[in-house]
């Protein structure tokens, strides 16, 4: 999936490599929220876009499709796309996830809505510093992380069909609980990715590591969102 291991010789060589990495998928997974957020709210108050959605649900079968394309795309083919491809397919996935999440607008306050942004961050963020600088392996946790990944989207593709509220809660809970301990795995992935990859791949290892936080936090914000929005009802 990467280029062959590369570990630089001189140690300030490797905190230089990491950091650059870390500042340059931060400030990407950034750019794509807000490009997320500021499609979203346009999406949310074009009178045809929102019946078009409600009334062709094939649409958002399309947009999903087209989301899962870009993601696993990325993720196989980042040593093909250069660096300029990867990034622009990073954020053209922002603007499609954009358009997906229009509806909460309708469905909850804004109040609400930037209530759980800002406890997504505080928490994003108090795991992903956790993962950089934890000198535990969280390897073991990651491989259990992602069975529990596994088991809530089976969770939740039948609970489209049983339309139980109390489910809907427990597979909230749980959602929080699993994205809470990835955000800190994937930055501890991440980190290691940059130090053993060579320079030459730091774009589009940071595209790639942007993506991987990017899912972590909307995934945390729309679990979160589960507990702390207000309908508008």
């Amino acid at each position: 999936m990467y280029p062959p291991p590369y570990a630089p010789q001189d140690t300030r060589s490797l905190a230089t490599q990491v950091s650059s990495v870390m500042k340059r998928v931060y400030i990407k997974m950034t750019l794509g929220l807000l490009v997320t957020a500021f499609i979203s709210m346009w999406a949310s108050q074009s009178y045809d876009y929102m019946m078009f959605i409600a009334q062709n649900r094939w649409a958002v079968w399309g947009l999903l499709l087209v989301e899962l394309g870009i993601v696993f795309g990325v993720s196989a083919g980042i040593n093909k796309l250069s660096s300029p491809v990867a990034s622009l397919l990073f954020y053209v996935f922002a603007v499609v996830n954009g358009l997906m999440l229009a509806p909460i607008f309708i469905i909850y306050t804004e109040a609400s809505i930037a209530k759980t942004f800002f406890i997504t961050a505080g928490t994003f963020g108090a795991m992903s510093v956790y993962g950089f600088f934890t000198n535990r392996d969280l390897s073991r946790m990651g491989s259990l992380l992602f069975m529990a990944l596994i088991g809530l989207i089976i969770a939740s593709v039948v609970n489209m069909f049983m339309h139980s509220d109390t489910m809907s809660w427990i597979i909230s809970f749980a959602g929080v609980l699993i994205f809470v301990g990835l955000t800190a795995w994937d930055t501890q992935q991440i980190k290691r990715l940059a130090q053993m990859s060579p320079e030459a791949s730091n774009g589009r290892l940071a595209t790639l590591g942007a993506l991987t936080l990017y899912l972590d936090f909307i995934n945390l914000f729309l679990y979160l969102l589960r507990f702390f929005g207000a309908s508008r009802d």
